[in-house]
């Protein structure tokens, strides 16, 4: 059974080892960096730039709550200069692993390790443990820029300098993209302000933007949505006139379609909003295949459905819209 601490960041244990990670010498090579997710991935490519290159675990679609590590997996980490990952049990199955990898000699690092637990939304029912959404924020998630800035630099100081400024570049651009997600989420009337998707990953963008937010299955998709949770969803649709609902990308859509079939049993047409990101990013090479990028979609998409006349290409202009 992981600790919380353990579960926070392996770096406490890797440091228990007596490993000294700090003082390894540049390679002329880049960094190999392994991490979990697309969105550290992302968080590593930006801030490495042509100084690592980065192995995703996981692609794109693929639900994180679920995921097993594969032998291929467990001989990237190992081949690995370092491993970035989460935390907060969002690799759950993985968690094994991570510790295998970290009591190997490597360096594991989970990306929500500076993060105050003031800042971070507990779990009902799960003591001492927190949603591990963080990156719905995207103010909370600039820590974890933090992290990878700092952990890349000390293993190559001489990168220091071009870490220190991709980092600084990619605050300024998630500050960007906060203040128009907050323009513009703020234009939808209170009323409307109730996001319903398939699974609670979106409880951080409901605290930094002010939304109801109202999830079929629980904040893991291991757990089962039940009769009571989907009459008490068809309700709040009804009575407060909800136009639209959504889907995710990493998530079948049988429960939501059965939850516009619900309202619309009682007289209220449901649309589905559109598809939102939630465990993962888009496409790798697309802008929505980005931290920002997968943002700037589901903000823009979740103002439109809900009423707000929102730029369709997003705050500058590179979302791939249909309509």
């Amino acid at each position: 059974m992981l600790t919380k601490r353990m579960v926070a960041g392996l770096a406490a244990a890797i440091l228990g080892l007596g490993l000294s990670f700090g003082a390894a010498a540049q390679s002329p090579q880049p960094l190999n960096v392994v991490t979990t997710t697309g969105m550290i991935a992302d968080l590593a490519r930006t801030v490495g730039a042509e100084r690592v290159r980065v192995t995703q675990l996981m692609s794109e679609g693929v639900d994180p709550h679920l995921y097993k590590a594969t032998r291929s997996d467990i001989a990237s980490m190992l081949g690995a200069d370092i491993v970035f990952y989460n935390g907060l049990l969002l690799e759950g199955k993985l968690s094994d692993a991570l510790v295998r990898i970290a009591t190997s000699g490597k360096p594991v690092f989970a990306v929500t390790e500076l993060m105050d637990e003031s800042a971070l939304l507990p779990l009902d029912g799960a003591d001492g443990h927190f949603d591990p959404h963080v990156w719905m924020d995207p103010r909370a998630w600039s820590k974890a820029v933090e992290v990878v800035r700092d952990k890349l630099t000390q293993r190559d100081p001489s990168g220091a300098s071009l870490y220190r400024a991709n980092a600084a570049k990619l605050h300024s651009d998630i500050e960007a993209l906060d203040a128009y997600a907050e323009r513009v989420l703020t234009s939808v009337p209170p009323d409307r302000r109730v996001l319903v998707t398939a699974h609670d990953a979106f409880n951080y963008f409901g605290r930094r933007y002010g939304f109801d937010v109202l999830g079929i299955q629980g904040v893991s998709t291991e757990s089962e949505a039940g009769l009571r949770q989907m009459e008490n969803l068809v309700g709040v649709l009804v009575d407060r006139k909800i136009p639209a609902v959504f889907v995710e990308s990493t998530i079948s859509e049988r429960s939501v379609r059965a939850l516009i079939a619900g309202a619309k049993a009682k007289g209220r047409d449901v649309t589905i909003g559109g598809e939102l990101y939630s465990d993962a990013m888009g496409k790798p090479g697309s802008y929505e295949g980005t931290y920002v990028g997968m943002i700037d979609h589901n903000v823009t998409t979740i103002a439109r459905a809900l009423g707000v006349d929102a730029p369709s290409k997003g705050f500058n202009g590179r979302l791939a819209r249909k309509d």
